[in-house]
């Protein structure tokens, strides 16, 4: 019966897995007792829903077997403790280990494209990647990712984030009818954000990529606030107006204590296909001096190139289905450069947004 059990046990895979959890050495006890079969499983993931999964899996796969009784001890380890007080801050989503917040002073500067495929390019770096499409009001990125008729899987009363092209994905885009515009005042905007960070049963991530709407408003605030953001970066055109905006959003990075990683420069050029050739129709590297007065740098001049537009609208992102593109090569540079920046930023010791927590009468609301 012993070897049956295990027989069993190899058809279940670890949740976001293509291995079985035998074959990752998880199952680390099976015994007979009193006509009681006893089952003990240690993983390595701290997410309760993870275990939850793997235990309704087990009892189903060993349903058939008729077996008198069965107990299933899963042991994992100590989930970090969310703190929230004035020292060390607030974190709604601590099985993730770093944030990145994508941003923007304006609309239409292709904030959403680089989103998509800074994250892409950091999965295929080798990081366990999840994008939050917080951009309420005009959620794309499930039609950027080709995700517009998928309904997330309901567990309990969570949501299970979409799987799709190597990185895991949530938006209000998957939730609501296409083409619904939602007039919500800002308590309702930062309570979807919440939401969105805590009501998703998020895998244990090497990084969360949190698309933020355009501007400085309630979004970004509420984001900020709920969980210590690592890295933020700025997405910009070339134009000066777009630039003017652009400070806001370097400015509201500096007020809300978030690390600035660097600015995408977007829309750089434009990359003839007959001929190879760029043209600065927009101008070009004039995100240069914007990056030095706030001590950072230009992460990467991306130029408009037909298929990053074409792979926007039919769901086929460009560090995905074109690698070899010279925008997809962009990216994957700038995607290297962002994670050198966390890297530093952890090293010397990391952030946390104590300094951001709302207060009443002079005092911190979560102490």
């Amino acid at each position: 019966m012993l070897k049956k059990i295990e027989e069993k046990l190899k058809n279940i895979k670890y949740p976001g897995f293509e291995r079985d959890i035998v074959s990752f050495g998880f199952v680390k006890n099976i015994r007979f007792e009193d006509e009681i079969v006893f089952i003990d499983i240690e993983i390595v993931s701290a997410n309760p829903q993870i275990a939850k999964e793997l235990k309704d899996n087990i009892e189903t796969h060993l349903k058939e077997l008729n077996l008198k009784e069965l107990k299933i001890n899963i042991i994992q380890p100590k989930i970090p403790e969310e703190k929230s007080n004035s020292r060390s801050g607030k974190n709604i989503a601590p099985q993730i280990k770093n944030f990145i917040m994508i941003s923007s002073g304006k609309g239409g500067v292709g904030k959403s494209t680089t989103a998509v495929n800074l994250a892409i390019s950091m999965a295929k770096m080798g990081k366990k990647v999840g994008l939050l499409d917080a951009d309420i009001y005009g959620p794309n990125i499930p039609r950027m990712l080709g995700e517009t008729g998928t309904q997330p899987e309901v567990i309990g009363q969570k949501l299970k984030p979409i799987l799709t092209h190597g990185i895991y994905m949530m938006s209000m885009g998957v939730l609501i009818e296409e083409g619904q515009g939602l007039m919500w005042r800002g308590a309702m905007i930062m309570k979807a954000v919440e939401q969105l960070l805590s009501d998703v049963i998020w895998p244990e991530l090497d990084v969360l990529l949190l698309d933020m709407p355009p501007g400085t408003g309630d979004a970004q605030i509420t984001s900020a606030q709920s969980i210590p953001i690592t890295a933020g970066v700025c997405v910009s055109t070339p134009q000066i107006v777009s630039l003017d905006d652009s400070k806001r959003a370097l400015d509201m990075f500096n007020k809300l204590y978030i690390p600035i990683a660097g600015i995408i420069e977007n829309m750089s050029g434009f990359l003839c296909p007959d001929n190879g050739k760029e043209y600065d129709i927009f101008g070009k590297g004039t995100a240069e001096n914007i990056a030095k007065i706030y001590n950072s740098e230009v992460l990467a001049q991306i130029p408009i190139e037909m298929i990053v537009r074409e792979g926007g609208d039919e769901g086929k992102p460009i560090s995905f289905y074109h690698p070899e593109s010279l925008s997809a090569k962009r990216y994957m540079i700038a995607a290297e450069k962002i994670w050198q920046f966390i890297e530093k930023i952890n090293q010397k010791g990391g952030v946390n947004n104590s300094k951001i927590q709302p207060t009443t009468n002079g005092k911190n609301a979560c102490s």
